[in-house]
């Protein structure tokens, strides 16, 4: 009788062996997409809304590309970005603090993510989302991504909330922060399977939703992004006296479960924060820094 080799089929042909991770097919994108073509339409319409040619007092100056009609852009002093007036994106769901904790309008912290300061603001997102964002749909999913997006777009409001309390603030940039986030720690999680930084000055750009975005995301990437290690199979496709490798290993377990316990705490203490109408700039003097840096073009209005 000879001897069976586990890598060889019956009839003594190479079997070959793929592990989960070898075998996984890239998925079609289509949540990240669907979300850029809402945002450049949102701006449209917010745009159009705004009419800086008959809401304009022009105690800022002139509207920017007049020819444009009411789809112009406010004086440049008010907004560099050419993007609408503040009114309008506060119409339209921009996140502020008095009326998140006053007004008790909660909902702003995911309408905000929906908007943006600006052209040339829509432009940096989705130039983010095709090469980032895409990327991660592609390798793990929508369900994922888009847990990540949404939580970390969420988070990055609730820091938001704690220093930036006399202005209005939009944008996705703490969600797309929050995938680069979740792509650090899959690096970091998945590093035995195989082998981008930016802080703006610009007003309605707000950094500490970027922060909070990314911190966020970084931490879910250790809950969500998680692969299974090199060489591992499912047990259904394991032949027989193949060698069993654990799906994960022990570290990639602890890094879960310690990100869980940060992110259950660290939600859970932002928000208490932001209802009870704790200032953090109040506990940091130089934080307001991160955020705005004062121009002879535009005031902080730290």
């Amino acid at each position: 009788m000879g001897s069976w080799d586990p890598e060889k089929g019956s009839k003594g042909k190479k079997k070959k062996i793929e592990s989960s991770y070898e075998c996984e097919k890239p998925w079609i994108p289509w949540l990240l997409p669907t979300i850029v073509l809402v945002n450049i339409i949102i701006f449209v319409l917010m745009m159009y809304t705004n009419n800086c040619p008959k809401n304009n007092k022009g105690s800022k100056g002139k509207c920017v590309a007049r020819y444009l009609g009411r789809f112009s852009f406010q004086p440049s002093k008010e907004n560099p970005l050419f993007g609408p007036s503040s009114n309008t994106m506060d119409k339209w769901g921009a996140l502020q603090w008095r009326k998140v904790v006053h007004g008790k309008q909660g909902w702003r912290f995911f309408t905000c993510l929906w908007l943006h300061g600006g052209l040339i603001h829509l432009f940096a997102n989705v130039l983010s989302f095709v090469f980032i964002g895409i990327r991660h749909e592609q390798q793990f999913g929508y369900v994922r991504v888009g847990v990540i997006y949404l939580l970390s777009g969420f988070g990055g409001g609730i820091l938001s909330s704690l220093f930036m309390q006399h202005t209005t603030t939009v944008g996705a940039s703490g969600a797309l922060f929050g995938l680069i986030g979740a792509m650090c720690s899959e690096f970091l999680t998945n590093w035995t399977i195989y082998t981008y930084k930016a802080l703006g000055v610009l007003p309605h750009i707000d950094n500490f939703a970027t922060i909070g975005g990314f911190f966020t995301g970084f931490l879910l990437g250790f809950v969500l992004l998680v692969r299974p290690q090199s060489g591992w199979i499912k047990p259904q496709h394991r032949p027989a006296g193949a060698a069993v490798i654990p799906k994960h290993k022990p570290y990639q377990y602890i890094f879960c479960v310690i990100a869980v316990l940060l992110l259950i705490v660290g939600f859970g203490m932002g928000l208490l924060l932001v209802f009870k109408g704790a200032n953090g700039n109040k506990h940091c003097s130089w934080c307001h820094h991160l955020t705005c840096a004062p121009t002879s073009k535009w005031p902080c209005g730290y």
